[in-house]
């Protein structure tokens, strides 16, 4: 070592380097990486691993059970952080990396920054071919690892001690622009993790870095201002780009003074409080009848951060045909969707500037009193579908006990199968921000292991509240050992499971499409002989955990009060009906495919009537 240069394993710079990174949110100046997940093998444990242990004060390492959970987790935590914070996860080469990818692509999919740090096999091939190793006959230079690069917003692969010099500040880049946000994958040959290099001192100087914002271009604020003032049934769309610029003010108050009603996308569900008068629901397939009723009228809807998926479109049915979308977005490929005037910039910066662009313009009262007359409907419509004993048990009854028991801080945490759409149209927000409803990716077995991410992450900033988990007994089945992790770690969470018997959503889809109830539920699974039921609770407490089953939502409230009360991890258990405990209103149509020719006279009337409805779709580009 030169007073210049420090002599280095290519593991130990990468971690030095991480140590060395801050950001400022706010005019606070932290650690941009929050620590990692990891499960060591021997594809990290020697050199990683080594490097680690040396930072593990300033760099806290959550052992995980699952890597896909590790990546679920760390995915929940940048989401907390509005993207504006990461951990990183590490595994093993081999089946610990690939266990890694269906979470790569939860965080791609969600635009949420991940960094990846995956063992890989011996660059030299001296010992070729080695434990776990995947030979590729054709291309020995291919391997595991490189299926990532679908998945990953960076890829790289380390050659040489050298190259993290530049790949590592332009993985940090990646994962930091808002245009461009998600995982970055660096794939860490084991022999050059160990080997050295004289790194540059300066490399491991402290930096911070701050979140680009870049403002619309002034054509694109004109041409939009003038679209929007030409509007007699404006709306607004907000989704979760809002919340990633910080700029729930900002739209509050661009919609109060222009009074343009908002409807909310599955990721912008926590926008605005449920009791704000321009709020006037989440819109779509998983909506709710005053959103979809704004959406069908409205002539020129502005999109302020979102992608603007088919669950919101309704596969582009939502929208009347002639209407005029105009897209805020800080990427380009988003704000150019469906024949939309685009702004691409951030969300922040252009509401400001739309705002003064827009100067004097007022949306007609009649046309707000008519969204606020949906929403009233609405309203009274959720009382009814969350009351208990309106009819068995059903997910909705249990969301509606939970709201009116929950904190406004605490974050409540949901995805795949059908509570997204049931929390989505149920749940009353009490505070802005606080709804993860993971729905960009649909990905099953992110309920708890995200509650896990999300509640490392509260507990950094918000101590005092809670994390909720929503989770059915078939995502509990798939990914619920993070219910060890968050009673190991002292993260406490209180998860909710809710069991239908089975893939219930999916069965109802398929009944919905003509067919027979097959391979869905339990009881109806051909290979089954007898359908039982799982311990839940019994499973739960083997981790660990506070655990009761409750038989109805009233049991099921007393239990969540003991819950809030408890400082550990408490697992609540209720049954609810997979046929008659559905939220029936409030769905626009989905494109699903459906057989255009089949033997069942239910599955072709089925196939006629989702066809027929497809003449109201927009035909986009």
């Amino acid at each position: 070592m030169s007073a210049q240069t420090v002599r280095l394993t290519t593991a130990q710079a990468i971690v030095r380097w991480l140590n060395a990174q801050f950001i400022e949110i706010n005019g606070v100046r932290t650690r941009v990486c929050g620590g990692g997940f990891g499960i060591f093998g021997h594809g990290n444990v020697t050199c990683l691993g080594e490097a680690l242990y040396d930072h593990r004060e300033t760099l806290p390492l959550y052992r995980g059970q699952n890597e896909q959970g590790m990546g679920f987790a760390a995915a929940a935590y940048a989401k907390y952080h509005l993207r504006q914070r990461f951990m990183f996860c590490t595994a093993s080469a081999g089946p610990g990396t690939a266990n890694l990818m269906t979470s790569a692509a939860l965080a791609h999919a969600n635009r949420l920054p991940v960094l990846m740090l995956c063992g890989d096999t011996f660059l030299t091939r001296l010992p070729d071919p080695v434990l776990q190793q995947i030979e590729h006959f054709g291309n020995p230079a291919v391997g595991l690892n490189d299926g990532f690069q679908a998945v990953s917003r960076y890829w790289d692969r380390i050659t040489h001690p050298a190259q993290v010099i530049q790949s590592l500040p332009a993985a940090l880049a990646v994962m930091l622009d808002p245009a461009n946000c998600g995982p970055a994958f660096i794939a860490l040959p084991q022999d050059v993790q160990g080997w050295a290099y004289d790194y540059p001192a300066e490399l491991f100087e402290d930096r911070t870095h701050r979140i680009r914002r870049q403002t619309p271009d002034s054509d694109e604020i004109a041409d939009a201002a003038a679209l929007l003032k030409s509007a007699t049934r404006p709306a607004i769309i907000a989704g979760g780009g809002v919340q990633y610029s910080r700029a729930v003010s900002e739209l509050t108050e661009f919609a109060e003074r222009h009074n343009i009603p908002v409807i909310e996308t599955i990721a912008g569900r926590a926008n605005l409080t449920a009791t704000h008068p321009l709020n006037i629901g989440p819109v779509g397939v998983t909506g709710s009848d005053s959103a979809n009723a704004v959406a069908e009228a409205a002539d020129v809807i502005l999109s302020v951060g979102s992608r603007l998926q088919d669950f919101t479109t309704g596969s582009w049915t939502a929208f009347a045909k002639d209407a005029q979308f105009i897209s805020l977005n800080a990427a380009r490929h988003d704000a150019g969707k469906h024949r939309a005037l685009p702004m691409v910039g951030d969300a922040k910066l252009g509401l400001n500037a739309m705002d003064a662009a827009m100067a004097g313009y007022s949306a007609p009262d009649s046309w707000v009193a008519f969204a606020q007359d949906e929403r009233r409907k609405w309203d009274a419509y959720v009382t009814e579908n969350t009351r208990p004993g309106n009819r068995p048990n059903s997910y909705a009854q249990a969301i509606g006990v939970v709201n009116d028991l929950c904190d406004p801080r605490d974050r409540v945490v949901a995805a795949a199968g059908g509570l997204p759409a049931e929390v989505t149209a149920n749940w009353r927000t009490l505070g802005i921000g606080t709804v993860d409803v993971e729905f960009g990716f649909s990905c099953m077995g992110y309920e708890i292991a995200g509650g896990w991410g999300a509640r490392i992450a509260q507990s950094e900033a918000e101590p005092e509240a809670d994390t909720i988990v929503f989770v059915g007994d078939g995502s509990y089945l798939l990914m619920n050992s993070d219910i060890y992790s968050s009673v190991l770690t002292r993260k406490k969470l209180i998860l909710l499971v809710l069991d239908n018997g089975g893939f219930a959503v999916i069965n109802k889809l398929q009944n919905n499409t003509g067919n027979e109830s097959f391979n869905n539920l339990i009881a109806d699974t051909p290979t089954v002989p007898e359908a039982f039921g799982v311990d839940f609770a019994a499973h739960a407490a083997a981790m660990g955990a506070h655990a009761e089953t409750v038989d109805n939502p009233g049991e099921l409230g007393e239990a969540f009060t003991r819950a809030k009360a408890r400082d550990k991890t408490s697992v609540i258990v209720m049954n609810v009906d997979a046929y008659e405990g559905w939220t029936t209103e409030g769905h626009t149509w989905w494109e699903v495919g459906t057989p255009e020719v089949s033997e069942h006279e239910k599955v072709r009337a089925a196939h006629a009537e989702i066809e027929g409805a497809r003449e109201r779709q927009r035909r986009g580009v």
